[in-house]
């Protein structure tokens, strides 16, 4: 019994840790959008919870596999990361910078670059599958389960307070929104390389 806690504690820890940049970008999107709809916004948290549970587990897989493969490009993660979320943050500046007089109710962004956004947070999360290594397929999948669900709930959360900023920021929202996604991806490529 006192495995299966620890199990439990440790995957929502691995959660809540890899949860953060996820987090961070709903935030974001919540503030660029501060009218979204509820359906929209399951749906951005479950994007980020799916590839949030994907990466652990491709990464288990990789290590089960192919590691010596893995292993070189796991130094390439924080220059993705970087690169995708610089381009999407530098989008999101610009679109504010110039509507910055506009009144839009447009949506702020949208499937591809949540797709990208999804990526680009997940994707440090490949090298959980080092820390999982261990693991049966079974424990590594209920793992991935576990952290998707986390991010789920703590991206959702992060979604309706970056909406509740954001009708107060108006206009601003996205160049708020790009400027925290582009310190996001300057973090993970400095956390990446040290």
């Amino acid at each position: 019994m006192d495995y299966v806690f620890a199990f439990m504690i440790n995957s929502i820890l691995l959660g809540i840790g890899l949860s953060m940049d996820a987090f961070s970008v709903s935030l974001a999107n919540g503030l660029g959008e501060p009218k979204m709809h509820l359906p929209k916004m399951y749906g951005i948290a479950g994007v980020f919870a799916v590839f949030q549970a994907l990466m652990p587990m491709l990464g288990w897989i990789c290590v089960k596999t192919v590691a010596k493969l893995f292993s070189a490009f796991e130094a390439m993660i924080p220059w993705i990361a970087l690169i995708l979320l610089l381009y999407i943050g530098i989008s999101m500046l610009v679109s504010g910078i110039r509507a910055k007089n506009e009144e839009s109710n447009s949506p702020a962004f949208g499937i591809a670059a949540l797709l990208v956004q999804g990526i680009a947070t997940s994707i440090d999360a490949l090298s959980v599958g080092f820390t999982i290594a261990e693991y049966d397929f079974i424990h590594a999948l209920s793992a991935a389960l576990i952290i998707g669900g986390v991010t789920f709930v703590i991206c959702f959360i992060g979604l309706i307070i970056g909406k509740k900023f954001g009708t107060r920021l108006s206009n601003k929202a996205d160049i708020l929104g790009g400027i925290i996604l582009i310190l996001i991806g300057i973090e993970i490529f400095i956390n990446g390389i040290i």
